[in-house]
Parts: C-alpha cells; structure tokens; sequence
C-alpha cells in the first residue's frame, strides 16, 4: 500500500506493475439528488485515509453499447492514476469512447500500467452519458459530460503534482466520442489553461444544435410518457436511449443523417459551454497554442458493419440510401469507379462519421495558426484497420479487454504497439511524436512497416474538401 496527500484529503493505493496505481478517486461529488442534471460541484474533503483501490463504479449507460445501468452506486465522477513514482512527469488525461452513451475506464483496456511505464501518469476519467451527461434538459446547462471533463481537468491541475506528474505538462487524449470530447475541449473556454496538449483519435463528426437536441429529448420523454426527463430515474435513463436508437429510422425526415447512422447524443454547441464547433474554433485560433496530434483508422466502419449484421451483406439499395444521407451530392461512384456496393457502403460511412471530421480538425488548425500532426492506422487486424483498433495498440494491451480481439495474433502486434506507445509518451513529453508536423498531406502511416507519406484517402479528401462541418440541426 501507498498513501497521497491530495488536496481533499489522503489517499491509500497499491503497487502493481512497477507503478503505483490510485482507483476510484473522487474527483466531483455524486451528481444525484440536488445535484443531478447540474454542474460538478468540487469535492468536500474528508478525515483520515479514504481507500483508492477499486474502481468507481459505471455511469448509468447503453445496455447495447456499455455495461448496464450502472446498478454499481452513485460515485460515478471518478478517475485513476497510473505513476512510475518519479517527479516533474509529463501526464496523459484519457477520456474514453462510446458513443456518448457508454464508456467505463474500469475496463481492462483501459489499464495505464503500460502506457505509464513509458514515463507518463497516466489518468483515466468517467463522465456522465446519454441523457444524464448529453440530453438536453430545461434549465439545466448542456454538455453536463463535458463539464465533467473539465472538473477532472481542474482535479489533475490540483493535486497531479503529488503523484509526481507536472501540473504544467498535460495532454489529453481520447478516442471516438473521447476524441469529439477532447476536439470540444480545444474550443471550450473553461477548459483553457487545464491541458497544454491535445491527441483527438478517430473523432465522430457529429455535433447537435440546441434544437436537435430538444427534439431528441423531447422524443425521449415522449417514449416514457413522462413530460420531464428529471423525474425518472438515472438508471432507467439509458434504456429510453437504446430504445430511441432502435426506433432512430422512423424520426430520418426530422434528424437526418443521425437516424440513418443512428446516433441520439452528442455534444451540443449551445453557445456558452461549447460556443461553437470544434472545427470553427480551431480555424479561428482557439487552440493556435495547443499542439495537436489527430488521426483516424483506414476501415473505421467495418466494426460497426460486423455488429449492424451486414457485414458482407450489403445491398446496392443500402448503399444508396447512405449516400444520399450521409453524402448528397458527392459523386462517390464516380470517385470509387472500381468499388463494390459494400466497399463504397463502407467508404461513406466512414468518410462522413469518422475519417473527413478527423482530417478536417487538421486543416482547421493549421488555418488558425496552430501545429497538427496527422496519422492514419492501416495495419490489417481481424477487421482490417477498424474502430477502436488503436486502442489496444496505443494501452498496449493486446491480449485483455474487448478491443484485444480486433488484432488477432497480438505477438504479431507487438512491435506496432511499441511504436504507437512511444510516439503518443513522445507527444506527450515534448510535443513531437516523431515524424514531421502536417503541412496539408504529409502524414504518418501506422503499419509494419510504417511511412510518412501523402495523406493516404486522397479521393475522399477531395470529395469532402469544400464542405464545412456544422452542427446538425432539425430537417
């Protein structure tokens, strides 16, 4: 065992791994009761020596995508630490994917042992999701999940020094929605001055207006027969959004390409919490200062093909109702004349949601004035290169969690790892991760062997070019 001084009082964690590791640490009171559906309220500190040696439980969220409803109690405003014991270490803040609607960093996935052994702290942090962290609730401020974050953020600011990282060298990180989140991050300002770097990995494009959201409450409120989302129960909360999501085809005409997709929840550019779209901040200079590292997978729908059941099955009716939802207008056809029904399928999917949101964050920033390094994962696991396959490349933990199963032989994967793992610590020590900074198209290619090249998807680049990623509203 081993004990920390925080701010709010002493910690007991353990040794594991060759690092100390704290679990569990509170770093916002419950948002239950008086509480819930508002902003974090900092941590009232305590007497004596508090256990931080089993992680806090789940926030309530998706029974499709998560891990339930989060039956585990209340404390859901939790981090954990990964420290090699030295001093003056630089720190990576993670902020895990899911659609919005999960996300748990207890999994074992998400363990930092690996990450922190590179000469990092390594923290991890839950936030609240679906409608209790996204939903649009009256009189309630939006991005509840987003101020999370920030709470988190200011906690590492705090107290990281005692376990021996550097309060003035701090990189976030996430993946998928982690990825939305830490892109919103970069444009909110109650998050300036809490992170001084910034890696966005595969970052959904999908950013609501207020009035999407309201809609989707509304509809979600509707679905329970109840007039206001705060009377029901947070654990019950999850299920009205996997029912919505299920139904998400019947309300297409009203929300767009969301219902194709579908996705009920995301960060919403209210204009306070989130003034304006990440890709808009960046072009006009809100995080010049903030070197960012962004990138996406090669096949980043495929999983998502596998768990909708068409993998392999795709229709050329399928294919065109995508790419009148998601791409109206771009000639995908006539860019992919060699494509099958289901490559393109695939193509447009992953364009519109993932890889295009993820090159434009890029070239948003370069416009404002800032520095981008851009990458791209193409090394082929069970599903090629698919979402969430950097994920236990980056941990390097290849043979425990869910993603693990993505990389087939993890022998196999093991170098790739090192190399992925290093240059995200080399990021996050010096703001270099290797390879030179984007300058329009050069760009690091992940594979064995791995290149700096052309950014690689020049096709889709240029049939997404002109476009500007907004906030999606109501049709």
């Amino acid at each position: 065992m081993i004990e920390v001084r925080t701010a709010g009082g002493v910690l007991r964690g353990v040794r594991e791994a060759g690092c100390s590791v704290f679990r569990g640490i509170r770093y916002a009171e419950p948002p239950v009761g008086g509480l819930r559906f508002g902003e974090p309220r900092a941590v009232r500190p305590w007497d004596g020596v508090r256990d931080a040696t089993v992680f806090g439980p789940a926030p309530p969220q998706s029974e499709v995508l998560g891990t339930g409803r989060g039956d585990g109690g209340d404390d859901w405003l939790t981090l954990n630490v990964w420290t090699p014991d030295a001093g003056g270490l630089p720190v990576m803040v993670w902020i895990p994917g899911g659609a919005y609607v999960a996300g748990d960093c207890s999994r074992p996935e998400f363990d930092g042992a690996r990450l922190a052994a590179g000469g990092v702290v390594v923290v991890t942090v839950n936030y609240r999701l679906g409608i209790e962290g996204f939903g649009q609730i009256e009189r309630a401020p939006a991005n509840r999940g987003l101020l999370d974050q920030v709470a988190a953020l200011r906690w590492v600011r705090e107290n990281i020094r005692a376990f021996g990282g550097d309060p003035d060298r701090v990189t976030v990180f996430g993946q998928s929605a982690g990825g939305g989140s830490v892109a919103s991050l970069l444009a909110m300002p109650r998050a300036k001055g809490l992170f001084q770097q910034a890696i966005v990995q595969s970052m959904p494009g999908t950013f609501f207006s207020p009035e999407l959201a309201a809609d989707i409450a509304a509809t979600c409120a509707a679905e329970l027969g109840v007039t206001s989302l705060e009377t029901v129960e947070p654990g019950m909360l999850p299920l009205v959004g996997d029912a919505i999501s299920d139904k998400a085809i019947a309300w297409r005409d009203r929300w767009g390409a969301i219902a194709h997709r579908p996705i009920p929840f995301a960060p919403v550019v209210d204009g306070e919490v989130l003034p304006t779209t990440p890709w808009q901040a960046l072009a006009d200079g809100a995080a010049r200062d903030i070197p960012l590292l962004v990138g996406h997978t090669r096949d980043e729908h495929r999983l998502f093909s596998l768990i909708d059941g068409v993998l392999g099955e795709v229709t050329a009716e399928q294919t065109e109702t995508a790419l009148q939802m998601l791409a109206p207008g771009l000639p995908y056809r006539e860019a992919f004349p060699g494509a099958s029904d289901e490559e393109l399928y695939e193509i447009v999917n992953q364009d519109w949601l993932f890889r295009m949101p993820s090159l434009h964050l890029a070239d948003a920033q370069l416009a404002g004035g800032g520095q981008a390094h851009l990458y791209e994962l193409t090394w082929n696991g069970t599903l090629g290169a698919t979402h969430g396959l950097d994920i236990p490349l980056i941990f390097g933990n290849l043979t425990t969690g869910h993603p693990a199963t993505l990389l087939g032989d993890p022998s196999g994967a093991q170098s790739l790892s090192d190399e992925m793992r290093a240059a995200w610590v080399a990021f996050a020590s010096h703001a270099d991760p290797g390879w030179s900074p984007y300058d329009g198209s050069l760009t690091q290619v992940f594979d064995t062997p791995s290149t700096v090249t052309a950014y690689p998807e020049e096709a889709s680049r240029r049939l997404w070019q002109d476009h500007t990623f907004t906030a999606l509203t109501v049709c």
